[in-house]
């Protein structure tokens, strides 16, 4: 059972307004909430969201300034929160989100809170870690506390205080769940549906009923596919990839620009890029960059190894890395002990993963892995490698709180819209079948042409189909 616990208010600490071009008022907001729910009079830590609304005549005529709190007004609004990928990414400016526009014409009131720990909501990184008192256990006593269960209190706190004064059923708002945010989202519905009005979701439909290891033996043999798609597209990289990884093999490792080692597990992680819009095309001019240094010069030059050091962000935005199989143990009893390197070395595709595998041993082309941790991350980034004792007590930890309330989902009645994608490389499709199935009140639009960032990438085509379900009639 789902731990559901009194979620006081969060306090408001700042709110700024401005405008930006497109006909958007902007509000950023700071509050205050409690690190840990069960212990509310304890430590509290900042949230950052922005609140983008419709701009008026009036509002270009008047200079902007410190705003009143957002709340107490005496005409409610439609609020939609935007819950973002990840976990640990924060949100960027509401004007370069195509669906801040979309939502706003429905009506909307857009809120982009950034996920604890990520963005500016008190962002965690090593250094601010360390200046814990209590060493490596209260490092990772910190991290426990920023999952998705949290995150739903925290949207819970903000939303009492946005809508302080409303009536019940107007207080109500609407989550918008991409990807991980669907994950938070299936988490709210099961532990406060009392605060939604409606749910919709991209490419988020979480595997509530599955541990980290069925996860990753349903979505390796996806990204062996996306693979083999990638060969046949750029049948040349067979060769390159395999000529950088020999060169990378013989050096040992390489140093890289900012610091850590480039190995030959680190290299073939590239493939987390195959399962978006374009994610062929940046690999290949990845590839296309070291390949061509190693012909004109010999070696690696600093200008090649950037791209592929700036490919993945897990030294900015290391909770993606030491939480992200914690975000599919739901329960006493689910350690994820690195789930995925203990799935995929056991796959054909991926021999590389086992320890002590040469490049010179494999006579097949080098498979990419896809949105896969693996321990050796913790030894091959400068930012993860002062946590790597941090990540391995958090993989072996088996005490984590419930996640999904099964009873709750089945008898949901918060209406539910699901954009969902057939070759969707980091959400299983059929693992999203199966949830969609268990949560009642769920209307799903799947697809076998889009990709898991299309609401980004093809935004219109998947806002319009996914409001559709909303707005029309299905016979």
């Amino acid at each position: 059972m789902v731990q559901r616990l009194p979620i006081p208010a969060a306090r408001l600490v700042s709110s700024r307004s401005h405008l930006v071009p497109g006909q958007l008022r902007v509000t950023e907001l700071w509050f205050e909430v409690p690190l840990d729910y069960t212990t509310p009079n304890g430590p509290w830590i900042r949230l950052f969201a922005r609140h983008a609304s419709k701009s008026s005549s009036c509002d270009l005529a008047k200079p902007t300034q410190d705003e009143a709190p957002t709340s107490g007004s005496t005409t409610p609004q439609r609020y939609m929160v935007y819950l973002e990928g990840g976990p640990g990414f924060g949100n960027r400016e509401p004007q370069d989100l195509p669906l801040t526009h979309f939502a706003v014409e429905q009506g909307y009131q857009m809120l982009y809170l950034d996920h604890r720990g990520t963005g500016l909501s008190t962002p965690v990184s090593a250094e601010m870690l360390a200046r814990l008192p209590g060493g490596v256990a209260s490092q990772v006593e910190y991290l426990k506390l920023m999952r998705q269960d949290n995150t739903v209190r925290d949207c819970e706190a903000v939303r009492k205080y946005l809508t302080r004064g409303w009536p019940e059923q107007d207080a109500k708002w609407t989550t918008f769940g991409q990807s991980y945010g669907g994950f938070v989202s299936m988490s709210y519905l099961s532990m406060h549906p009392e605060g939604l009005r409606e749910v919709f979701l991209t490419g988020g439909l979480a595997p509530v009923l599955r541990t980290a290891d069925e996860v990753y033996e349903s979505v390796f043999p996806r990204i062996a596919r996306r693979n083999k798609a990638y060969y046949s597209k750029f049948p040349e990289d067979v060769g390159a990839v395999r000529q950088i990884a020999q060169y990378i093999e013989s050096h040992g490792n390489v140093a890289l620009p900012s610091g850590g080692a480039l190995t030959v597990p680190r290299f073939l992680t590239l493939g987390i890029s195959f399962g978006m819009h374009g994610g062929f095309d940046t690999v290949h001019n990845v590839i296309l960059h070291l390949k061509a240094s190693l012909d004109q010069f010999g070696f690696l030059s600093r200008a090649s190894l950037v791209p592929l050091e700036t490919h993945t962000a897990f030294d900015t935005n290391i909770i993606y890395a030491i939480l992200h199989e914690a975000i599919y143990c739901d329960g006493p009893g689910k350690a994820s002990n690195w789930a995925a390197q203990r799935v995929g070395q056991d796959h054909p595709a991926f021999p590389w993963l086992k320890p002590g595998t040469s490049v010179a041993e494999l006579k097949d082309p080098l498979c990419f892995s896809g949105e896969n941790i693996f321990p050796f991350l913790f030894e091959t980034y400068p930012e993860l490698a002062q946590l790597k004792e941090v990540a391995h007590r958090l993989a072996a930890f088996d005490e984590w709180p419930r996640l999904y309330d099964e009873d709750q989902l089945r008898k949901n009645e918060v209406p539910v819209y699901a954009a969902s994608y057939v070759e969707d490389m980091y959400v299983d499709a059929d693992l999203a079948r199966e949830t969609a199935g268990l949560v009642q009140g769920t209307t799903v639009f799947e697809t076998s042409v889009l990709y898991h960032n299309a609401v980004r990438a093809k935004a219109e085509e998947v806002l319009r189909v996914l409001f559709s379900l909303k707005h029309d009639v299905l016979d």
